[in-house]
């Protein structure tokens, strides 16, 4: 579920991220034009183009002039290295905290469709 309370660029960059994490797009793949990731996620080409330009900002997105955006060398790992600190640090404390609360043991978990 998306959070409408973030820029939609921001939710933009998410899509891409999770993209990115999920395997369908490795390191050294073209992305999607700015158009076709708009005209897919019914955005308006300049936010597109801002998540994108965010990308290239932190260097996990690379441009070659005439050719597209392609994720860069090492992205997927940095990626994951970023969104795993960011779980860790600010989602996992309240949901810990809600299991303990909840008296939810390990075993009442369905681990296996994670």
């Amino acid at each position: 579920m998306a959070d409408e309370s973030k820029p939609v660029y921001l939710r933009l960059r998410e899509i891409i991220a999770a993209s990115i994490l999920d395997g369908e797009f490795s390191d050294g793949d073209l992305l999607p034009s700015v158009r076709a990731f708009a005209a897919t996620q019914g955005a308006n080409p300049l936010t597109v183009a801002k998540a994108y330009q965010s990308f290239q900002d932190d260097g996990l997105v690379v441009v070659k002039r005439g050719v597209g955006m392609f994720v860069a060398d090492g992205a997927t790992r940095r990626l994951r290295e970023a969104e795993r600190e960011r779980f860790l640090d600010s989602v996992w404390p309240p949901v810990a905290a809600q299991i303990k609360r909840l008296g939810i043991r390990l075993d009442d978990l369905d681990l296996a469709t994670a």
